[in-house]
Parts: C-alpha cells; structure tokens; sequence
C-alpha cells in the first residue's frame, strides 16, 4: 500500500527502534527494526487509523502533500 500522508522517520535510542509518526493524523505512529519495517507498519496504521475513523463517522484529513519552502 501506497500512503500520501507525511511520515517522519527516525531512530529512537531509548525504544531501540525506528519509529514512523503520521502528524497529519492524530496518534498515528509505528515502530519497526528497521526503516523499512517502520514504514510498512506505518502503512498498515494508516490504514486502521482510517477504517476506525470511519467507522467512528469521524473526519480523515486530506494528506496535504508536499511542503513548499520560501
């Protein structure tokens, strides 16, 4: 599955682990051993966020795409 929502990446010492967060959805974050891993399972949580949203009759933000710096 192929995500447009933003992902930050990074390695967190304390948790030993990649960590991905979604800032466009609330909460939405996951880890992995690797980067890769981190991203696939940010896709899978995406994808839960989303069904649960709907499920919730919540609002899903449109992914706001690429930002533009001056």
């Amino acid at each position: 599955m192929m995500t447009k929502y933003e992902m930050i990446i990074y390695w967190s010492e304390e948790d030993q682990a990649y960590i991905a967060e979604v800032p466009e959805l609330a909460g939405c974050m996951a880890d992995g051993n690797s980067y890769q891993e981190a991203v696939r399972n940010a896709e899978q949580v995406i994808a839960e966020w989303i069904e649960t949203a709907v499920e919730l009759g919540r609002p899903i933000p449109e992914p706001k795409g690429r930002l533009l710096y001056a």
